[in-house]
């Protein structure tokens, strides 16, 4: 550790993270935040702290997050080991089954967060505010200013969506006719109660506020985990819920290993549990939980360009965002390119590698890579190397002049062309659709006879995220559609995998665990379940007898 905290970097990359877009000291440090998101540094390190049974508490373990740029130990996390939780446990257990609000207890709940939702949005609109989040963002969780700038601006849409009475309509009942006089079903939707949710360190404002608020808006009660080492951006948002009107007792929040959470998970047995995350940590949770879970697992997302070549320049710009952006950090990314061989002749391949070369670390449009590292990345390349027929397109080398810690990865925007017909053999595919979490991509293309060859692939992906079908005819796209399965699929000339707002549903199908995230439909889906109620009031039909016994 120490060898990382005297190192330094690139002047460059911490002039331009302190000045991009003149947003610097100007601002104010919020009235909520306990961290100066600027000062945090070795020599001025943030603390954060976990909540339950509605108190902010620190343990006496401290585990120590390093500044992805420059190995700095610069954050200190109150982690929370295995003695200490017995608060948590007690803490949801002290919520019932029907909530802490439902259609029939303490509707004014519904009107609160309304409420909440529209104090929040206001104060995410305001310059301090927004900016403290965005430079929280990229200290933790490295990304250009344009990308935390659209992770704050999706976020503080989705309160506006959710202002007024838009909570409330979350609840929306329907009633069907009965058999006879007095008699009425109401479908309503009913909270889990004692809940949790658990998300990785991608998007570490977006992914967690939406889950939650929507846990929260359906009248549950949350315990939130996040990955450590992004932790502090929750613990400040958490902070201004709190002064936006939202209960200390409604949420609580809890920093610690997998293992203590694991642990956690068995003695609260929470009704409900969200996994934003690995596939393998996911489907462990889904046997120790008992199914008791709805996932939005990793996916191995794949874009297909279709046989009409337009739009080249546009159409390579895509490419480089959806996989590169990020570092390719998004559960979104693309990870697979198909070309039809129309575009295989085309410069599109040339235009990507001009684009993926003109990233640098000094803009953080690639950067430190926080789950992979760069041995692991470059490895991988080598074996699909070795598949007759491969070949390195463009990048496929380490990072320069840089300071990223060796704990982290850090290699150059990579794309690595192997052989459809090869794709499929056997003892290649699990190689080649083996999902590397950073700017990492496989490109192959295909013949107009080889599209079934395509569709195979697709159907033997065991994570069915995003995807792409880059198209203008109606007709491919009809058939990639309806032989593909992915929740969230672009379609269309623009067609991209990642980007999602708050406006339309982003998750996986085929799954009958999948969660979604943003919409209505994916909080009713999420966070609530379906209760049936049978009114039957009467009057007994006059001089009703008692029937023979059936």
């Amino acid at each position: 550790m120490q060898r990382f905290a005297r190192s330094r970097a690139p002047k460059q990359a911490i002039n331009w993270l302190c000045s991009s877009l003149n947003q610097s000291r100007s601002f104010q440090t919020p009235s909520f935040a306990t961290v100066d998101a600027e000062g945090i540094s070795g020599s001025q390190p943030a603390e954060v702290s976990n909540l339950v049974q509605g108190s902010w508490t620190k343990t006496s373990n401290w585990s120590t997050v390093l500044d992805p740029l420059n190995g700095e130990p610069f954050i200190k996390v109150a982690d929370v080991d295995e003695t200490g939780l017995q608060p948590f446990v007690e803490s949801l257990s002290k919520c019932p089954k029907h909530g802490l609000h439902n259609p029939f207890k303490s509707p004014e709940r519904y009107l609160m967060f309304g409420d909440i939702s529209t104090k929040v949005a206001h104060m995410l609109s305001q310059p301090d505010v927004s900016n403290f989040f965005i430079r929280l963002i990229q200290r933790v969780s490295p990304k250009s200013y344009h990308q935390a700038h659209a992770e704050v601006f999706v976020t503080q849409k989705f309160f506006e969506n959710f202002c007024g009475d838009q909570v409330r309509f979350l609840a929306r009942s329907f009633a069907v006719p009965g058999n006879h006089l007095g008699q009425q079903s109401h479908g309503f939707r009913w909270p889990y109660g004692p809940v949790t949710i658990i998300t990785p360190f991608n998007f570490p404002l977006e992914i967690p506020v939406l889950q939650l608020m929507g846990a929260l808006y359906m009248g549950n009660k949350v315990l939130l985990k996040v990955d450590g080492k992004v932790s502090i951006v929750m613990e400040q948002t958490l902070r201004l819920l709190h002064e936006c009107g939202l209960s200390m007792d409604d949420v609580d929040f809890i920093n610690s290993d997998g293992k203590t959470m694991n642990k956690l998970l068995l003695e609260a047995k929470p009704q409900m549990t969200l996994f934003t995350g690995s596939s393998r940590v996911a489907e462990k949770l889904a046997v120790d939980l008992r199914g008791r879970v709805k996932l939005e697992d990793a996916g191995f997302d794949w874009k297909i360009l279709g046989p009409d070549v337009q739009e080249v320049d546009y159409t390579a710009w895509v490419c480089d965002q959806d996989a590169y952006a990020c570092s390719g950090q998004k559960c979104s990314a693309t990870s697979i390119l198909f070309m039809h061989e129309n575009w295989a002749s085309s410069p599109l391949i040339s235009k990507m590698k001009s684009l993926a070369e003109r990233r640098k670390l000094e803009d953080l449009t690639v950067g430190p890579v926080l789950t992979v590292t760069t041995e692991t990345m470059l490895g991988h390349m080598k074996k699909l190397l070795e598949i007759p027929g491969s070949k390195l397109l463009f990048g496929g080398e380490p990072l320069e002049n840089h300071s990223i810690p060796n704990i982290y990865g850090a290699i150059k925007p990579t794309a690595v062309y192997v052989p459809c017909e090869e794709i499929l053999k056997e003892g290649n595919f699990e190689l080649v659709t083996r999902e590397i979490f950073g700017p990492f991509q496989v490109v192959t293309d295909y013949k107009d006879g080889q599209l079934q060859m395509v569709l195979d692939a697709l159907e033997k992906m065991e994570a069915h995220l995003t995807a792409a079908v880059v198209s203008n005819d109606l007709l491919f796209l009809q058939k990639v559609i309806g032989n593909s399965v992915n929740g969230t699929t672009y379609a269309g000339m623009r067609a991209r995998t990642t980007g999602a707002p708050q406006n339309h549903w982003f998750g996986p199908a085929g799954d009958p665990r999948g969660a979604g995230i943003g919409t209505p439909e994916a909080i009713k889906l999420v966070w609530s379940c379906h209760r049936e109620i049978i009114y039957d009031v009467g009057p007994v039909p006059h001089q009703w007898q008692i029937p023979p016994s059936t």
